[in-house]
């Protein structure tokens, strides 16, 4: 079969990039140990996303907002030694994003941006439904 014309991202065998949302939720918890799994498996680089909302009420004034900022900053940092802890030894290649906008189109913007082969995200709420409904790439929902 000839690939003449077609994306060869789509022929490839096995996975390159995993990218999952993290936000600090049992269900992103799981989420995250499910993809480091399959990561590991397939050797692939695993994008971890922390997609920093700013539609919280937080961000509705100046003084909020930059207390949201920090925290969310220190919240990143706090991701960041707990990925360490977690996926170094396991010598799962990852990286961390820390996104700002809506968590559904944060997540497909970078899975874009890292031509990544799927999206994983935890069971329940609005971003699992709206990746399933609207990603350009297969999503994993782990319950």
């Amino acid at each position: 079969m000839s690939l003449h014309g077609r994306d060869p991202e789509v022929s490839k065998d096995g996975l390159a990039v995993i990218v999952v949302g993290i936000d600090g939720s049992d269900r992103a918890l799981h989420a995250a140990a499910w993809a480091s799994g399959l990561a590991r498996r397939e050797r692939a680089l695993l994008v971890l996303v922390y997609v920093e909302a700013l539609g919280r009420p937080a961000y509705w004034s100046p003084i909020g907002m930059a207390g949201a900022a920090e925290a969310a900053g220190e919240f990143v940092d706090e991701l960041r030694r707990a990925a360490t802890s977690y996926l170094d030894p396991t010598g799962v290649r990852w990286e961390l994003v820390h996104y700002r906008g809506d968590p559904a189109h944060g997540l497909e913007i970078v899975a874009e941006d890292r031509r990544a082969d799927c999206i994983v995200v935890g069971r329940g709420g609005g971003v699992a439904r709206s990746l399933v409904n609207d990603a350009r790439r297969p999503v994993v929902v782990v319950p």
